[in-house]
């Protein structure tokens, strides 16, 4: 590791839980699920009707106000990814006291804001216009809204960032590998200053009715809250969610150098390739298993130092099965007296938002000690029985190293390794 390690100073979540890092990380531990019925539209004829939806600030005291974003004329020219980037970035900036106020801080702030589809909604409404009233009815604002770059775009043009600026968009992995290319671009010297992480909208009649044809959403449509179930043996797909989380990533000197509290140091990022199958992993988790050991040995750690794994698990039979085969390729033994958790139990799956609230829970869970849950667990897969999935209830645990996973559909695989700050 380095002797100036890239450290987190800032957060921000947008989340089916709620909005901001604190109720959400209070929400997780307590147990809480923020998969419901999905009234955002007609579901009659979908076979999944649930969904992890952003709740409204009218319905949950840390809900999302929009115009608290932006205003009602500049909502018209975004689409949702682009609004809940927008709210987490608000708040991980303040959180770190990030308002630079000169040109040459601004043109040293990097703004890499991964997604793994962009403004799906805006397309699949202007499609509906174009058949509906023709190519003469459309919003000059269409393409603006739905391109993936654009909440990083957004973001820019309203902070005045002009350092590098990009968008991975590599499915489920996109969020930690917009870590990962900040972290790069920090230890490069591009950039003083990165926000990274990855936001999502897409919970919309073609997506579901997408992953769906290909059997890869729940349809417990009856019991919303127990639906998303990782490592259980009775999983059956995942839940589509929505959200962002963003961080403020910068040298330890630099924290130091203007004040700011360096929250856990980004030890390690690693990232590979299947070169397997569109939307499976091989069964011996092997592409996985190379993004985990880079991560490790880029962070200098043992894989029996890490006191947490948050695993990528998103609740399907095959993806849950084969991150496991490679963490035991990896860890050995040792994998028994590891603790494993899937977030994604309560939030459903966040796809291109998903790898970086999951490190954003990960860097809570070494700062305060805490592990989340994983709900809804009862039963392991045969064989697995010998593992720890932290069911049901959280537990306090000192932990110096935590490994955060992301794994996406093309063979996309991203492992983060975060370290306490005073960890030797």
């Amino acid at each position: 590791m380095s002797e100036d390690p890239i450290v987190v100073t800032g957060m921000g979540l947008v989340t089916p839980l709620g909005c901001g890092v604190d109720p959400v990380w209070e929400a997780l531990l307590s147990g809480r699920s923020g998969i419901r019925a999905n009234d955002r539209f007609e579901t009659d004829d979908l076979p999944t009707r649930i969904a992890g939806l952003i709740p409204d600030h009218t319905e949950n005291e840390f809900g999302l106000d929009p115009n608290s974003v932006v205003s009602v004329k500049d909502r018209k020219k975004i689409d949702l990814f682009t609004l809940y980037a927008l709210a987490a970035a608000e708040e991980a900036l303040t959180q770190a006291n990030w308002s630079p106020a000169t040109q040459t801080q601004k043109d040293r702030t990097a703004t890499i804001i991964a997604t793994g589809i962009g403004g799906f909604p805006a397309i699949t409404q202007a499609v509906r216009t174009l058949d509906s009233k023709g190519p003469r009815r459309l919003s000059p604002f269409v393409v603006p809204q739905f391109l993936g770059n654009l909440a990083a775009g957004n973001i820019s043009i309203r902070y005045g960032f002009r350092g590098p600026i990009g968008s991975p968009v590599t499915a489920c992995a996109a969020g930690l590998q917009g870590v990962g290319d900040g972290m790069r671009i920090i230890a490069n010297g591009e950039a003083d200053v990165a926000l990274v992480g990855g936001t999502e909208a897409c919970v919309d009649r073609l997506a579901i009715g997408g992953f769906n044809a290909a059997r890869a959403l729940s349809t417990e449509n009856d019991n919303p809250e127990t639906a998303s179930r990782p490592y259980d043996s009775t999983r059956s797909g995942f839940v589509l969610s929505e959200g962002a989380g963003l961080m403020v990533i910068e040298k330890l000197s630099h924290a130091k150098k203007r004040g700011a509290t360096p929250l856990v140091i980004l030890a390690g990022y690693g990232a590979s390739a299947d070169a397997y199958h569109l939307t499976a992993g091989p069964e011996d988790g092997s592409g996985h298993a190379l993004a985990i050991g880079r991560a490790l040995s880029h962070a200098g750690c043992k894989a029996d130092q890490i006191g947490y794994i948050n695993g990528h698990a998103t609740s399907t039979p095959v993806g849950d099965s084969g991150e496991i085969a490679a963490l035991r390729s990896i860890f050995g033994e040792s994998l028994a007296s590891t603790p494993i958790s899937s977030t994604k139990s309560a939030t459903g799956h966040l796809l291109g938002a998903a790898g970086s609230v999951a490190a954003i829970f990960s860097t809570l869970a070494v700062r305060t000690g805490k592990l989340p849950a994983t709900l809804n667990f009862k039963s392991a897969d045969a064989g697995n029985e010998d593992l720890d999935f932290i069911p049901d209830l959280g537990r306090t645990a000192k932990i110096d190293h935590a490994l955060c996973n992301a794994f996406g559909f093309g063979g996309v695989n991203a492992s983060l390794v975060v370290k306490a700050i005073d960890a030797p």
